[in-house]
């Protein structure tokens, strides 16, 4: 007869701290309307998560059509422009998925920026024939008496204006700082998107530096709710700029973006609600040379498309710099459907709902349909005078989509700054902490600076003991000579300082 024998129990040991980010939803690239073509043969072609070139064609599709028209929303007549934030590791084809859906846009302004290098020749040569004669009219008059000046106001009222140069026809602002992307508003086109498959430049930039992170964010709010520019800068002069649009998306690797995304000013000011964000689970490993799917005439359709608005003129006002969009509607069904989707996210965000712990992000996924109603309604008709009610359905999918991204990213950046507090923690005990127990009151008195609370002490506590790297003691348990109802042993070796 066979014994059974024991069986050795083995720790494992302390447990790395992770962030910890439960899986996203599925994207709903059914709900993409007119862009969901060219969205599946990128994918196809670079097998990267649907996500990413759905937000890249989405971005192009805004700049594309901010220019002609506002959209209604349930607060009145608000832009189309849309703000996109995706977040992925390197390797995850994030270039990839941007290069094909910009292609045309990239080669509408290679070749605007020849005619554009004629022009400021021909602009340069008319200064300097300007400039030549208002100095020869001035200097005859300085050489004549008084009563022959009114002369030379007869000759420089002749003259004229002094001749305005070419418009800068670039569609994307190159200068990811705020006053870059304001003088490429008063200098250039009145429609334009910041656009960087590198954010880290951006956000590590700059113009979100100390100084001026709190100044960006809150001109580029400005932006997004279609507000005036008013600029008073030594140097730039007063000036105030209407009816400028931008859209922007940004990529960034999860460790350049998850900080900005805890950032309590860039969420506390605003600018994070107005954004799509959303961070799709990796595809490396699976992508497979045997799995690319081709579809050019897909590609060439959205392609074709883009240049086809990009080559219309955007309706101005008189000065020809100035947008004046109409307002596109929303049918009877479109309208039914936004106030649907609006008093069910309102509900959501009372005290225990689902999108309580982002009420900033739910508050305005209402506008961010309607928005991405008018972009989906715009490319496919840029005549278009309505929502309809299938495109409002539409649009209210992907918004919801970006909301259930909001809300669990918002839970992982708070799990984020747990762990943050913790591994701190972890590394005082290990490293700074001389004795081989620790209690709450030791934390507060004599741990690091952010933990001398102990609320966060002691769930930094209970966090390095849920992955082992502290042991509870039984209550009661002597430590330093005082019974303690509460306090730890710690996992010490070198095997786990770091």
């Amino acid at each position: 007869m066979n014994i059974p024998q024991p069986v050795h129990f083995v720790s494992e040991g302390p447990q790395p701290l992770l962030r910890e980010i439960t899986p996203g939803e599925n994207y709903p690239i059914s709900a993409l309307g007119p862009l969901q073509a060219a969205v599946e043969a990128v994918q196809g072609m670079t097998q990267a998560p649907v996500a990413i070139p759905a937000a890249s064609a989405i971005a192009a599709a805004s700049l594309a059509v901010q220019g002609f028209a506002d959209v209604e929303t349930l607060g009145g007549a608000r832009p189309v422009s849309l703000f996109l934030v995706t977040v992925a590791q390197s390797g995850e084809r994030k270039s990839s998925c941007d290069r094909p859906v910009l292609t045309e846009l990239r080669e509408y302004e290679r070749e605007q920026s020849e005619v554009y290098a004629d022009a400021f020749k021909a602009w340069r040569k008319a200064a300097d024939l300007y400039d030549a004669q208002r100095k020869s009219i001035l200097r005859e008059a300085g050489s004549k008496k008084q009563k022959n000046r009114t002369e030379a106001e007869v000759d420089m009222a002749a003259l004229g204006d002094e001749p305005e140069g070419p418009v800068l026809p670039d569609r994307t602002a190159s200068e990811p700082t705020l006053e870059g992307l304001f003088r490429a508003f008063q200098e250039g086109q009145p429609s334009l998107g910041l656009f960087s498959d590198e954010a880290a430049q951006f956000l590590g930039g700059h113009g979100m530096n100390a100084d001026n992170r709190m100044k960006t964010l809150g001109g580029l709010n400005s932006l997004w709710d279609g507000s005036e520019i008013k600029r008073t800068r030594a140097g730039d002069g007063v000036y105030t700029l209407r009816g400028r649009r931008p859209a922007l998306h940004l990529m960034a690797q999860p460790i350049v973006a998850h900080d900005f995304l805890s950032d309590a000013l860039a969420g506390g000011l605003g600018f994070l609600p107005r954004c799509l964000i959303c961070e799709p689970s990796s595809t490396i490993g699976t992508r497979f040379s045997a799995k690319v799917v081709r579809d050019d005439k897909a590609l060439e359709a959205f392609s074709r498309r883009l240049k086809s608005i990009l080559e219309r003129e955007m309706p101005t006002w008189d000065d020809g710099r100035t947008l004046k969009p109409r307002v596109l509607g929303l049918s009877k069904d479109a309208r039914a459907l936004l106030v649907g989707f609006s008093d069910t996210v309102e509900l959501a965000q009372a005290l225990g709902g689902d999108f309580a712990h982002i009420t900033g992000a739910a508050s305005k996924a209402a506008e961010q349909a309607a928005r991405i109603s008018g972009v989906l309604t715009l490319w496919d008709n840029l005549d278009a005078n309505e929502v309809s009610g299938s495109t409002m359905t539409d649009a209210i999918t992907l918004s919801r989509f970006y909301l259930s991204e909001a809300s669990r990213l918002a839970s992982a950046a708070a799990i984020s700054k747990e762990i943050e507090l913790a591994e701190k923690l972890r590394k005082w005990l290990l490293n700074n902490w001389p004795h081989m127990e620790i209690a709450v009151r030791d934390v507060v008195q004599y741990g690091p600076g952010a933990l001398r609370e102990s609320p966060k002490a002691r769930a930094a506590l209970k966090l390095l003991e849920n992955h082992g790297w502290l042991v509870a003691l039984d209550p009661g348990t002597v430590v330093r000579g005082s019974a303690r109802k509460v306090a730890w042993r710690i996992m010490k070796g070198v095997d786990h300082v770091d």
